[in-house]
């Protein structure tokens, strides 16, 4: 099962016998809400769901998005019409963040078969793909998290992991050098981890580069053999679109899921700068 599948091939999947759960996850980080935007042109029977309100609990200590309890996302996306047996496919608006935190929560909450909208619904319009403003009223479904099915970094192991394997800054680097810091206690990175900024991920129009391209990619970064891969972001969002981008490439990795918003929290943690690890 690939991660990610094209405008044209959920077409042809939406046209079948069993067409697949669709969830809208627009979100941007400080920005407005977007279930507006949902309601105004929507794929047709896509689902919307709130990343700040049901794929992260409360921000605290564990970070600014930080997991949300099983068992209140796994209500979320039964409300949302996902059943254990049903195929799901998830997007966004396009930048391709928030439909990959949908895909690892789900993925780390056992559900094997979703997939990301590559390029999102810019990518679905560009192809022809019609939008609807109608109301979406989902059957219930009956997923029920079981979590534990992708790996998963706490701070202590991500520390480590940046010594003994690969670690990877997903944010712009100049973040990761601290020369700018927009939202965080302190810029920087954590000690020994490499920068690789997500936006790398991707071509100009928000679709991932080839499969090939990101491997190579990854390699040039230290992604080879047995090395052991871990990634992390500012709150645990761009984060999870680097681990799918990497499960694209055929590299397995695990997500630290409070990153940079839990790391610089605590003042007793190390903080690197520069753009040395």
């Amino acid at each position: 099962m690939t991660a990610i599948l094209s405008a044209s091939e959920l077409m042809n999947e939406l046209a079948g016998s069993r067409p697949p759960v669709l969830l809208d996850i627009r979100w941007q980080l400080g920005g407005p809400d977007q279930r507006p935007a949902y309601e105004a042109g929507h794929l047709p029977s896509a689902v919307y769901v709130d990343l700040d309100r049901e794929l992260a609990g409360p921000a605290g200590s564990g970070g600014r998005h930080p997991l949300p309890e099983p068992e209140a996302f796994g209500a979320a996306m039964r409300r949302a019409g996902v059943s254990a047996d049903t195929a799901v496919v998830v997007y966004d608006g396009g930048l391709g963040w928030a439909a990959a935190r949908a895909w690892w929560l789900l993925r780390w909450t056992g559900h094997g078969n979703v997939r990301v909208l590559d390029g999102g619904l810019a990518a679905w319009t560009a192809a022809g793909g019609a939008v609807s403003a109608d109301a979406v009223s989902p059957v219930e479904g009956d997923f029920k998290p079981s979590p534990g099915a992708l790996g998963l970094l706490d701070a202590d192991a991500a520390a480590a992991l940046a010594r003994s394997g690969l670690l990877l800054d997903a944010r712009a680097g100049a973040r990761y050098r601290g020369e700018v810091e927009p939202i965080d206690r302190v810029g920087g990175h954590i000690p020994g981890a490499v920068s690789a900024p997500t936006s790398e991920n991707v071509g100009p129009d928000g679709r991932f580069l080839p499969t090939r391209a990101l491997h190579s990619r990854f390699a040039e970064l230290g992604a080879t053999g047995d090395t052991r891969v871990g990634v992390y972001c500012g709150s645990g969002v761009s984060g999870a679109h680097q681990v799918l981008a990497l499960e694209v490439a055929g590299i397995r990795s695990a997500l630290y899921a409070g990153s940079w918003s839990e790391w610089s929290s605590d003042p007793s943690r190390p903080v690197a700068t520069g753009p040395l690890p």
